[in-house]
């Protein structure tokens, strides 16, 4: 039975990912002109997982850490994470699996390199933009004095840069005959 519900859902997600790209394709016609249909569904996709990551990290920093401290206990050791760290930490893995399966099955669906190679270069690329908003909070909340939301958007703006042209260019890139 376990078999079974598995089975069903990789086919919803198939569907899923296949009516996502419908319709972001259906958008696309107006744009054909000035980008290619791969730089348009990463656009769509990338964008909307940046919308989810914007309103999630503005509703758990307001709502979940409610500003505050947080503390956490590791054995005899207490770690002190601001809020909007903190708030990156919570975010952070939810919108790197969304971000993934976004990607893979939408927009670069040509890449035949292995699923789990993919994921840990995926991993990598975010890692690298992860240590950018890491870096670029503390920066503009603790040295510039910005508001922690508007300093995470500007901060995604510079990534969407690093992100598009290491996931193209590595994570997800078709192998030509000569590669080897």
């Amino acid at each position: 039975m376990s078999f079974a519900f598995a089975a069903a859902k990789v086919l919803l997600f198939f569907d899923m990912s296949k009516f996502i790209t419908k319709i972001i394709d259906f958008f696309y016609h107006p744009f054909e002109k000035w980008v290619s249909k791969q730089l348009f569904r990463y656009a769509a996709c990338g964008g909307g997982n940046m919308v989810l990551d914007w309103v999630l990290y503005f509703l758990i920093y307001n709502f979940v850490i409610g500003h505050n401290l947080v503390y956490l206990h590791f054995f005899n050791h207490e770690l002190c994470l601001t809020p909007h760290i903190a708030t990156l930490c919570i975010v952070f893995p939810i919108t790197l699996v969304t971000g993934f399966l976004l990607q893979k099955y939408v927009t670069f669906t040509q890449s035949q390199i292995n699923g789990w190679r993919q994921l840990m270069r995926y991993i990598l690329i975010v890692a690298v933009n992860l240590a950018i908003n890491y870096f670029g909070l503390k920066i503009c909340v603790e040295t510039l004095g910005w508001y922690p939301t508007p300093s995470k958007m500007v901060i995604t703006m510079i990534t969407v840069t690093i992100s598009y042209l290491g996931q193209k260019y590595y994570t997800f890139r078709i192998k030509k005959i000569y590669d080897y």
